[in-house]
């Protein structure tokens, strides 16, 4: 079995900063992307940003320029920067990955995590 464990979802304040962590772990042989959704009340899944395993990034145009993806291999983990936040970017974030687990052989790219709460308001 293979979990996605969010952290550092939270409550800020307009044009605060926030950093959301993911850990994988688990029976990983390898990981190929990695990402960030969003989802707000009322409103479908959004991609924010993604990250290939060299490092190779994709963000949102809603995003740009004020949120950065990062990953640490060694520790399977995937991190969201959100700098600049403002009260459109109040959502349930979720991380995602592509995965292959041990003795499978086949890529995956359903694994989530329980996503984190993120609350921008005055």
């Amino acid at each position: 079995q293979v979990q996605l464990v969010e952290s550092g979802g939270g409550l800020v304040q307009p044009g605060g900063s926030l950093r959301l962590s993911c850990a994988a772990s688990g029976r990983i042989f390898s990981i190929n992307a990695m990402g960030w959704y969003r989802q707000a009340p009322g409103k479908e899944r959004e991609l924010v940003a993604t990250i290939s395993s060299r490092g190779m990034t994709n963000n949102a145009h809603s995003v740009k320029g004020r949120f950065t993806i990062s990953r640490d291999n060694t520790k399977n983990t995937v991190y969201l920067q959100m700098n600049s936040l403002n009260v459109e970017d109040t959502a349930v974030y979720y991380c995602n990955a592509e995965i292959m687990e041990r003795y499978d052989g086949r890529w995956r790219d359903d694994y989530w995590g329980q996503g984190t709460q993120v609350t921008v308001s005055s």
